[in-house]
């Protein structure tokens, strides 16, 4: 007999639960985020078993969010300054699990770093792909680009750019909706998992999108974006942490 599935958990711009031990850490600095309306019907075969799309207002979304990964480290280990901080940009979605576990789903994640992107892949099975990036800021400007290396398809593109504008100070419900996630849903050799992680509330900016030139949505299997998109979000960043793994029952893994 199937269980019922638990309410979804609230939308909080604060981590809904405690992350005791420290599998990871890092900063992600720099952030743009653009957003697509997505009916959940279009993004449902693409999400993990065991869950679902998570909806505000019916309608499911498709992120795009280029950013710089900032110091990674193991445990408490300071981050590592070299091969810890690169670029990164990743096609993302939104889900909710049988546990109300809300989260989301990488279909990408470009990175500039070989070593990241070989243990990203192999020891955490996510969609981590190598490329050639950059970013550069000036003034209230930033933008970042991105070509694809590595497993391919070669030289696939990712151009944009943002204007920084004011800083938000009562984010709407569908800006949290949007940033305020603190897990991650994946497969790992056929078994659900959700790992968690804290960081302070977000500082979020609103932003004037400049420019944008993407292959990497329709690569990682998504319906083109139809017109511009319906957010878009800067935050200057937070630092984070990742806690052990969560089994569906909601214990950490052995």
């Amino acid at each position: 007999m199937s269980l019922t599935p638990a309410p979804a958990e609230p939308i909080t711009p604060d981590a809904v639960r405690e992350v005791p031990e420290t599998l990871l850490t890092q900063s992600w600095l720099d952030l743009s985020f653009l957003h697509w309306a997505a009916d959940p019907t279009d993004v449902a075969p693409l999400l993990p078993d065991g869950t679902v799309p998570d909806t505000h207002d019916g309608l499911t979304y498709i992120g795009l969010v280029a950013f710089r990964m900032y110091r990674v480290g193991w445990f408490r280990v300071p981050g590592i300054p070299y091969l810890g901080t690169f670029p990164e940009t990743n096609v993302r979605l939104y889900s909710v699990d049988r546990h109300g576990r809300r989260g989301v789903v990488f279909r990408s994640l470009e990175a500039s770093r070989l070593l990241p992107v070989a243990i990203g892949r192999g020891a955490f099975r996510l969609p981590y792909m190598w490329a050639r990036m950059g970013i550069r800021r000036d003034g209230d400007t930033i933008g970042y680009t991105s070509s694809r290396r590595w497993p391919g398809p070669r030289g696939l593109r990712c151009r944009l750019a943002v204007r920084i504008g004011e800083r938000i100070e009562e984010p709407t419900a569908l800006e949290h909706f949007l940033t305020a996630r603190w897990g991650m849903h994946n497969t790992f050799f056929g078994r659900p998992l959700y790992l968690p992680n804290v960081h302070p509330r977000w500082p979020l900016h609103r932003a004037e999108l400049l420019h944008c030139e993407d292959e990497l949505v329709v690569a990682a299997g998504l319906p083109a974006p139809v017109g511009p998109p319906v957010s878009v979000l800067y935050s200057p960043g937070v630092p984070v942490r990742f806690g052990a793994p969560l089994r569906p029952g909601g214990l950490p893994t052995p």
